[in-house]
């Protein structure tokens, strides 16, 4: 039912987890897919090879999207691969393991989480949204966090809340143009980046905690990245969706 032949998507933080399951199901409904990268290039380049296999164009470009000229240079090099943009999944990001108390929390953790999670998330949105074709897909991976906040992780939680504040913003803005601008929201994710804090008993406990008893996968939440993407979701714009097992329901 989905089918995006034809169709230009550019993935952030392509190389592993969410970002790479996400590029590979866009790539299986037949889009087009460049998956940006910081330092990883082996892994992006693994991820290509496997997007290739579906007979669509895919390549990888890396560089720090805290940056401007880091965001502006992937953006302008998937519009020359690709011949334009349909597509925008803003997925890169960072999940500080460390549990610390806002009161003893350093300027330099809160700063390189806001670069990390914001500032990149600003860069390429905006040099997107100047590029993006008309009807075409933003979705901004945001977090639980972002809505009820985190304690010990107030840096990651109010970055997060600055993405879903953003998703509401710019669907307004692009709404003219028909461009849908969404957020998906994870709980607890089985990814590389909290794989160290999900170690022992704390894994048992997590699953516990949420209704379906169980974390989710990186597929889990890229299918709802890639029905947001396609036609069936045109008249969705604005949206956080939850997609973590039913735990926000669990205060």
């Amino acid at each position: 039912m989905i089918d995006l032949r034809g169709r230009r998507a550019l993935v952030t933080g392509g190389s592993r987890g969410i970002g790479a399951a996400t590029a590979r199901l866009l790539a299986r409904a037949g889009a087009n897919v460049m998956i940006g990268y910081r330092s990883r290039r082996a892994d992006a380049e693994r991820v290509v090879a496997e997007l290739r296999e579906w007979g669509v164009t895919a390549a990888a470009h890396g560089g720090d999207l805290s940056t401007l000229d880091g965001s502006e240079s992937l953006v302008r090099e998937s519009v020359r691969v690709l011949g334009g943009l349909d597509i925008f999944v803003g997925n890169a990001g960072v999940w500080p393991a460390d549990e610390v108390a806002l009161a003893d929390m350093a300027e330099e953790r809160w700063m390189r989480t806001m670069r990390e999670n914001v500032d990149s998330i600003f860069y390429c949105t905006r040099a997107v949204a100047r590029v993006i074709a008309d009807h075409g897909r933003i979705v901004l991976v945001s977090s639980t966090a972002g809505q009820r906040g985190e304690a010990f992780h107030a840096d990651y939680g109010t970055s997060k809340g600055a993405v879903i504040a953003l998703t509401k913003s710019l669907a307004v803005e692009l709404g003219g143009r028909d461009v849908t601008v969404n957020s998906v929201a994870p709980g607890w994710v089985d990814t590389e980046m909290v794989a160290s804090a999900l170690s022992g008993e704390v894994r048992a406990r997590v699953d516990a905690a949420i209704p379906l008893g169980r974390i989710a996968s990186a597929e889990d939440i890229a299918g709802p990245i890639l029905f947001l993407c396609s036609p069936l979701a045109r008249h969705v714009t604005g949206e956080i969706l939850n997609v973590n097992g039913g735990s926000v329901l669990c205060g």
